[in-house]
C-alpha cells in the first residue's frame, strides 16, 4: 500500500482545488484553502446529508451573490459550480469543508498490532479475549447498532492510545467484549429479546464453564438492556453487573423520538423487507438527527487544529467508527422502536425476554451504573432511574459524552480507573 501524502495545514479537499471566488485577487487565498489530494476516506457518513446541513442550517455561510450565469459566490464560502439551479443562493462554510477534507486525506488508520483471540462464537458473533492468560473476566456487551470496537478504539500506540479494554487488561482484569458482527441469516430473525436468549445467553454460560464460575456482565449502552435481562434470566452465571450509559426510562427523551425515529426509518421498509435488516445509512441518518449543529462544529474545530495535533488521530479514528457501521436486524429495530421508545416497557417492568417480564428490582447482585453527565444519546434522566430501581446500586457520575465515556482522551482516567477499582472489588 503506498505511503499517505501528509495533508498540507488545513490542506485537504473534497475534490480539485476550487481556486479563488471570482471577487478576490488571484494571489489572495481566503483562509482555510483547500488543495487537491488524494482522498484516503469517503466519509464522514452520511457524507450528503452533513453536506446539506451546512448549507441550509448556518446563517453566515449564506451571504453570497449571483453571478450571470446562474453560479453564486462568497467572500465566506466556496462557490457553487455554475449551472446548478438554486432560488436562494448559498455557499458552503469553507471552515466546516476544510474540516470535512482534512479528516478525509487524515493519515491514521487503524491497526491492530495485537488482535485477541477468539474465546467463543456463535452465527456471526464473536468474543474477544483481551487478557487469556488471566485476571478476573468482565464480559463487555456492546450496542447492537455500532461496531463493538469502539471499546478498542486505538490499539496501536498513535496518540498514546485509546482502549479502555486494554487499559483494563493491564489493571488485572480480563475483559472479554462481545462482537456482534455483521447480521447473517440467523441473526436477521432476532429481536432484542432473541438477542438475549439465543447469543447473548449461551455465550455466557460458555464462558463461565470456561471460566470456572460466574463472570462480571458489563452493558454499554443498548448492550445494557440486554445484560439486565441476562442477569435477571440467569443469575448463577452472573457474578457483578456493570451499566455504562444504559438508557431505561425512555419517557425522560425528547417527545417524538420514536416518531421521529419511525419516520426517518420507514422510506426503508421495502428493504428492510427484502434483507431482513435496517440498512446501515438509516441508522446514520437517525444518529445525524440527534444533533445536526454539533455536527459541523466539530469539523470546524477539527479544520483549526495543527496537522501534528495528535488529537486529530483520535478525532480521525471516532469519526472512522461512527461510519463504519453495521445493518441493525429488523425485528430487533421494529421491538426496539416499539417496546422501548414508544412504550417505555424497561421502565414500566413490562418488557418480556424468554418469557421473563425483566424487572432490575428483582437483581440482589453488586451493580455499577455509570452515567455521562454530558450524553446527548442517553440523557442522565434516563439512565438514572435504571440505578434508582436496582437495590443497593452504586451510581457512577462521568463527566463526559456517551462516547466519549469509552473513548475520548480522558476515558482512562474518567471512567478506566474508577471501573477497574470497582470490578476489581465486586468481580
Amino acid at each position: 500500500m503506498a505511503t499517505p501524502t501528509p495533508a498540507p495545514p488545513h490542506g485537504p479537499s473534497l475534490g480539485p482545488s476550487l481556486g479563488p471566488s471570482p471577487d478576490q485577487s488571484p494571489g489572495e487565498q481566503p483562509p482555510h484553502t483547500v488543495a487537491p489530494g488524494p482522498m484516503l476516506r469517503r466519509g464522514p457518513r452520511p457524507l450528503a446529508l452533513h453536506l446539506s446541513g451546512a448549507l441550509t442550517s448556518m446563517p453566515f455561510a449564506r451571504s453570497s451573490t449571483g453571478s450571470n450565469d446562474g453560479s453564486t459566490s462568497s467572500k465566506t464560502g466556496f462557490p457553487l459550480p455554475p449551472g446548478l439551479p438554486g432560488g436562494d443562493p448559498a455557499a458552503l462554510d469553507p471552515v466546516f469543508l476544510a474540516g470535512v477534507a482534512a479528516y478525509r486525506r487524515h493519515p491514521y488508520q487503524r491497526v491492530d498490532p495485537a488482535p485477541p483471540p477468539v474465546l467463543w462464537a456463535q452465527g456471526d458473533m464473536r468474543v474477544l479475549d483481551y487478557a487469556p492468560t488471566g485476571g478476573r473476566p468482565v464480559l463487555f456487551v456492546p450496542s447492537l447498532i455500532n461496531r463493538a470496537y469502539v471499546l478498542d478504539l486505538m490499539p496501536g500506540p498513535a496518540a498514546g492510545g485509546v482502549s479502555i479494554l486494554r487499559d483494563l487488561a493491564a489493571r488485572g482484569l480480563r475483559p472479554l467484549l462481545v462482537d456482534w458482527g455483521w447480521p447473517g441469516e440467523a441473526e436477521r430473525r432476532l429481536d432484542c429479546a432473541g438477542y438475549v436468549t439465543e447469543r447473548l445467553e449461551p455465550a455466557l454460560a460458555a464462558i463461565a464453564a470456561q471460566c470456572g464460575g460466574p463472570v462480571t456482565l458489563a452493558g454499554y449502552c443498548m448492550g445494557g438492556l440486554l445484560a439486565v435481562a441476562a442477569a435477571q434470566r440467569r443469575p448463577g452465571l452472573v457474578r457483578a453487573l456493570a451499566l455504562l450509559a444504559t438508557p431505561w426510562d425512555f419517557s425522560t427523551l425528547p417527545p417524538g423520538t420514536a416518531g421521529a425515529l419511525a419516520h426517518i426509518i420507514a422510506p426503508y421498509a421495502g428493504l428492510m423487507a427484502l434483507t431482513g435488516t435496517v440498512p446501515v445509512d438509516a441508522l446514520q441518518t437517525a444518529f445525524a438527527a440527534i444533533d445536526p449543529p454539533g455536527i459541523i462544529r466539530k469539523f470546524r474545530r477539527f479544520a483549526d487544529m495543527a496537522p501534528d495535533d495528535p488529537r486529530t488521530a483520535l478525532f480521525a479514528a471516532m469519526e472512522d467508527w461512527l461510519g463504519d457501521g453495521v445493518p441493525l436486524a429488523a425485528p430487533a429495530a421494529i421491538a426496539c422502536l416499539r417496546d422501548w421508545y414508544g412504550a417505555n416497557q424497561p421502565m414500566r417492568e413490562c418488557w418480556q425476554v424468554g418469557g421473563t417480564t425483566i424487572r432490575p428490582s428483582t437483581l440482589a447482585l453488586p451493580t455499577l451504573v455509570a452515567i455521562p453527565e454530558r450524553d446527548r444519546i442517553v440523557p442522565p434522566e434516563s439512565a438514572r432511574p435504571l440505578a434508582a430501581q436496582i437495590p443497593h446500586a452504586t451510581e457512577l457520575p462521568v463527566a463526559g459524552g456517551h462516547v466519549g465515556m469509552v473513548a475520548g482522551p480522558r476515558a482512562r482516567d474518567l471512567l478506566g480507573a474508577p471501573l477497574a477499582a470497582w470490578l476489581l472489588r465486586h468481580g
